[in-house]
């Protein structure tokens, strides 16, 4: 059976309704939404500050004694018993420390491949002899990043962290649960820090894809929101030419009632991110092309819904992650 799919992401790259896509599929696929953030948020090895010193919290998630070995096992389990591919999408930073902070083996997969082993901790190492090739940046040793099949779905910044942004403030933060915005939970650095790591490893790559799925190996894989958005029926026929799905122009509509009680079950444990995804029906072209507005246009726009510190605020997250969208941007499949 052909590698199991992993579709790496940063939050709010519209990578739920392309989910949804793909949960249309249950004939061939079972879809597996964000399994690593019950350890990066609430689990004993968790990496993310947001509940550390907020016990009664990750207990109230049900994932407080969850471990990134769990995960792994489960996702094993599942491609190993499943008469159907698994399809797996998840936030890259939910496998690498914050803040740009090396990565150790999660301790409870250090029997899982981890090469090394100091003071007691699993250290990461690369298969590569080469020292200019990057280490893994990933709490997930490298022969289990070889066991999937990489693609990546970014959105520019403008677009994304100001949405991220409103799921972290008044009104809506009580419906996630997440009382304040973290700039380190943008995601593009950890994406990015991933991806170079996959593609010297040649985990991925290097050729970058074209849309018409050669086979002759695991291509550079890259999805842009704005032309999914734009041309949907375009970008998910070749997506699925890259990964080896046969692609069926019903993909694109999910108005069946069990699809509806899918999508509801996979999101509920992300409270109030997912909404817009959950009650769609189809994912259809845009009348109108997103336009670019100005910096000064943006900033009006951003004081003007969250006030004038929140602009500030989200002003230089954008700006600090422009480069690494950019240069993920510019490896997007070729049509």
């Amino acid at each position: 059976m052909s590698k199991p799919i992993f579709v790496a992401t940063h939050p709010r790259a519209c990578s739920t309704a392309f989910e949804r896509v793909f949960m249309t599929r249950r004939d061939i696929l079972n879809c597996v939404h964000e399994p690593f953030g019950d350890a990066f948020y609430y689990g004993p090895e968790r990496l993310s500050e947001r509940f550390q010193d907020d016990e009664e919290t990750r207990i109230k998630s049900g994932f407080s004694g969850v471990t990134y070995a769990q995960i792994v096992d489960k996702l094993q389990e599942d491609i190993s018993h499943e008469d159907k591919r698994v399809f797996i999408k998840d936030i890259a930073y939910y496998l690498l420390p914050p803040n740009g902070q090396p990565a150790t083996t999660a301790p409870s997969l250090v029997s899982k491949g981890a090469e090394n082993v100091v003071n007691g901790t699993a250290t990461i190492t690369t298969t590569s002899s080469s020292d200019e090739k990057p280490k893994n940046p990933t709490v997930l040793p490298t022969d289990l990043l070889r066991q999937f099949h990489f693609t990546f779905l970014i959105r520019h910044p403008r677009r994304a962290i100001p949405s991220y942004y409103r799921c972290t403030v008044p009104p809506l933060d009580k419906v996630t649960g997440f009382y304040h915005f973290m700039p380190s939970e943008a995601g593009y650095a950890e994406l990015r820090r991933l991806f170079d790591f996959l593609k010297a490893e040649r985990i991925v790559g290097p050729d970058i894809a074209t849309g018409k799925g050669t086979g002759n190996g695991i291509t550079i894989t890259v999805i842009d929101a704005d032309e999914l958005l734009d041309k949907p029926e375009d970008v998910i026929r070749a997506y699925c030419a890259e990964v080896g799905i046969d692609f069926h122009p019903g993909m694109l509509s999910w108005e069946d009632p069990e699809s509806k009680k899918l999508a509801v079950r996979s999101f509920e444990k992300w409270n109030g991110f997912h909404d817009d995804a959950i009650g769609s029906t189809s994912l259809k072209p845009r009348e109108h092309a997103a336009k670019t507005p100005t910096i000064e246009e943006e900033n009006e726009q951003w004081r003007q819904k969250f006030g004038a510190e929140a602009q500030k605020v989200i002003r230089e997250c954008v700006d600090a992650n422009i480069p690494d969208y950019e240069y993920l941007k510019s490896f997007t499949i070729k049509f």
